[in-house]
C-alpha cells in the first residue's frame, strides 16, 4: 500500500477549516476529534485507489468485539481507521487520530491500541495529531512503554498536508 502516505497528505490538505476547528455558536471554535476524523475518512476515500489497483480497503471505527484476535483479552479496541483486506489476515495499517487537546490518559490509551494492533501483525501504526504542536512533547512523555514502531504524523494547519514528524520509540 505504497500510496498511503500520499493519500494521507492529500486528504489532510483538503480538510476544510470547519472540520479542523469546529465553529461553536456563542463560543470560540474548538478541535473536535470525531468531526475531523470523519472528514479525514471522507477525504481519504475520495482518493482511495479502485479495487483494480489496490486490494486494501479503508474502514473507520471497526468494533473488534467478538473478533478472534481479542477472544482472550480484556477490552475491545475500536481504532479510528484500518487499512486492510477485510476477511483476511492481510492487515496493513492502524491509524489513531487525536487533536492537540489530548491529555495523557487518552494518549496512553491510543498508544496502547496502536501497540496491540502492531503485535497482531499490522505493518504500520500511525498516530495522526492535528492542531497545535505542543501535544507532541506530551506524546513523547507518555511513550515510555512503547515497544513497537509508531509513526507520529502532525497536521498543523488548514490547507497544509500532514507530515511524518517522528517515530516512537525513539531510535537509540
Amino acid at each position: 500500500m505504497e500510496q498511503l502516505d500520499a493519500i494521507l497528505q492529500q486528504a489532510t490538505a483538503a480538510i476544510g477549516r470547519e472540520y479542523f476547528l469546529l465553529p461553536i455558536h456563542g463560543a470560540n471554535p474548538v478541535h473536535r476529534e470525531r468531526v475531523y476524523c470523519y472528514e479525514l475518512y471522507h477525504q481519504m476515500r475520495l482518493r482511495w485507489p479502485t479495487p483494480d489497483y489496490c486490494p486494501y480497503r479503508l474502514n473507520g471505527e471497526i468494533d473488534k468485539g467478538g473478533h478472534p484476535y481479542f477472544e482472550n483479552e480484556p477490552g475491545t479496541p475500536k481504532p479510528d481507521l484500518l487499512v486492510h483486506i477485510p476477511g483476511t489476515g492481510d492487515n496493513y495499517a492502524v491509524i489513531e487520530v487525536k487533536s492537540s487537546r489530548a491529555r495523557a490518559r487518552g494518549i496512553r490509551k491510543d498508544l496502547g491500541t496502536l501497540c496491540r494492533f502492531s503485535n497482531l501483525g499490522y505493518r504500520r501504526a500511525i498516530y495522526l495529531i492535528y492542531g497545535n504542536d505542543a501535544v507532541l512533547d506530551r506524546i513523547q512523555q507518555c511513550a515510555n512503554e512503547v515497544a513497537v514502531p509508531i509513526e507520529v504524523w502532525f497536521h498543523g494547519a488548514v490547507g497544509a498536508p500532514v507530515t511524518h514528524t517522528f517515530t516512537l520509540p525513539p531510535q537509540q
